[in-house]
C-alpha cells in the first residue's frame, strides 16, 4: 500500500501511473486508462474502510479529483472517457462500459470510506448515464458509446465481461452503502449469466457474442477463460451472502470448470481454454490465480470440505511466484507454461486482483 501510494502516483501530472518498469520507475510515456485510475481508487478506499491503511481515503480522494478533472466529461458530454494520452489529453473519447463498472466500484467503496455525500451523488450520476447510454433494450449492456448521440462505435463482439463487473459493482453498492437499486440490478445481471453467457451444452461461459447473443463466428466464439469462471463463481456466492438469495449450485460447477485448467504441477490455471477444455493459451497471468483463490474461499465459507486448504495453497503459490519480484511491493504479471517470466512491465491494474484476494482471505480464513 505505501509503495503504490508513492511510486505508483504521478506527482507531476496527477493520478496513478498505468504501469511501472521492472526497476520500479514509472512508464511515463504510457497512455492511461480510466479503469486503472478507478481500480486504484477502489484499492485505497477499501483498504481504508478495513482499517488496513487509514491514509487510503486521502489517497483515493486525491485520485478521484484527478479522474473527475481529466476523465469525466472533458469534451462536455456525460460519462468518463476511455483513455488519456501521456499529457492527460483525451486519447480515446469512447465511454466504455467496462470502465464505468469500475468507476462504480471505486465510488462505492470511497463513499463507505469517506462518508462524502458528493461521492454518493456521483454514483447516481453514473447509474443514470449507464441506463441512458450504455444499456440495450433487452436489458444487456452495450460495449460503450461515443460522446454524441448520433455517433456509434464500430461494430464489435458483445462480451460477458462488462456485465460481470457491473454485477460486481452492484454487489459492492449493496455491501458498502446499501444502495436501494443494487439488489434488483444485481439479480438482473446475475440472470443474464444463464440466459445469455452460459452455454448449456458445454457448461462453459463464453466471452464473445453477436448482437443476438449467439457465439461470435470466428475462433473468439470458442474461447473460455478459466479466470472468469472462477470470478463468476465467487460473485454468485457473494450475491448469496450479501442479498440472502438461495444457494448457488452453479457456483460449484463454475469453480470445477476453472480448476480443470489447472496445471497439475503448480495448481495455477491457464489463461485460455476452448469450450472442450483444451488449453488454447498455456501462459498464466496473475489475475486468474487471485480469482481462483477467491472462488475457493467462497466455497470454503459455504462449507465445502478442503476448499480453505486449497485456497491457502493457491495464495502461497501467488506469494512464492508472482510476488517474488521484480521489486518489493511489485509483481510479475505473467509466466509462460514453463514458469518463465513473460511480463516486461508491472501493470497497476493487477493490484485490484491481488488486494481482493488478500481481503477475502483475511475475511474468510481466520474464522474457519
Amino acid at each position: 500500500m505505501p509503495f503504490w501510494a508513492g511510486a505508483g502516483v504521478d506527482a507531476q501530472r496527477g493520478g496513478f501511473h498505468e504501469r511501472l518498469q521492472l526497476d520500479g520507475t514509472p512508464d511515463r510515456a504510457c497512455p492511461r486508462r480510466t479503469r486503472v485510475q478507478a481500480r486504484q481508487i477502489y484499492v485505497y478506499a477499501h483498504a481504508a474502510a478495513l482499517g488496513w491503511y487509514p491514509e487510503g481515503t486521502a489517497v483515493a480522494l486525491h485520485a478521484l479529483e484527478f479522474m473527475l478533472a481529466k476523465c469525466r466529461a472533458p469534451d462536455g458530454a456525460p460519462g468518463y472517457v476511455h483513455r488519456l494520452a501521456a499529457d492527460n489529453s483525451v486519447l480515446d473519447p469512447l465511454r466504455d462500459t467496462y470502465d464505468h463498472a469500475f468507476v462504480l466500484l471505486a465510488l462505492a467503496w470511497l463513499a463507505r470510506a469517506s462518508g462524502d455525500a458528493q461521492v454518493r451523488a456521483l454514483i447516481d450520476e453514473v447509474l443514470a448515464f449507464m441506463d441512458e447510454r450504455l444499456s440495450a433494450s433487452d436489458g444487456t449492456l452495450l460495449e460503450g458509446c461515443l460522446p454524441l448521440f448520433d455517433q456509434k462505435p464500430p461494430p464489435e463482439p458483445r462480451r460477458q465481461n462488462p456485465h460481470m463487473h457491473a454485477y460486481e459493482s452492484m454487489l459492492a453498492l449493496q455491501e458498502t452503502i446499501a444502495h436501494p437499486l443494487a439488489p434488483a440490478r444485481a439479480q438482473a445481471l446475475r440472470n443474464l449469466l444463464e440466459a445469455n453467457f452460459l452455454d448449456q451444452r458445454t457448461g462453459t461461459i463464453g466471452e464473445y457474442f453477436t448482437d443476438d447473443w449467439r457465439r461470435w463466428p470466428d475462433a473468439r466464439g470458442e474461447l473460455a477463460e478459466p479466470g472468469h469462471h472462477a470470478e463468476w463463481s465467487w460473485l454468485l456466492r457473494r450475491h448469496q451472502r450479501l442479498c440472502g438469495v438461495e444457494a448457488e449450485p452453479l457456483a460449484d460447477h463454475l469453480l470445477k470448470v476453472a480448476r480443470r485448467a489447472a496445471d497439475p504441477a503448480t495448481g495455477f490455471i491457464a489463461d485460455e481454454v476452448d469450450r472442450t477444455g483444451a488449453i488454447r493459451k498455456a501462459s498464466r497471468r496473475c489475475w486468474p490465480q487471485t480469482e481462483l483463490a477467491k472462488a475457493l474461499l467462497a466455497a470454503a465459507e459455504a462449507g465445502s470440505p478442503r476448499a480453505a486448504d486449497q485456497a491457502a495453497d493457491v495464495l502461497r503459490g501467488i506469494e512464492a511466484h508472482y510476488l517474488a519480484g521484480p521489486f518489493p511491493g511489485g509483481w510479475i504479471d505473467q509466466f509462460d507454461a514453463c514458469g518463465r517470466r513473460l511480463a516486461d512491465t508491472v501493470p497497476a491494474s493487477t493490484f485490484y486482483h491481488l488486494f481482493g484476494a488478500i481481503a477475502e482471505a483475511d475475511r474468510v480464513l481466520e474464522p474457519i
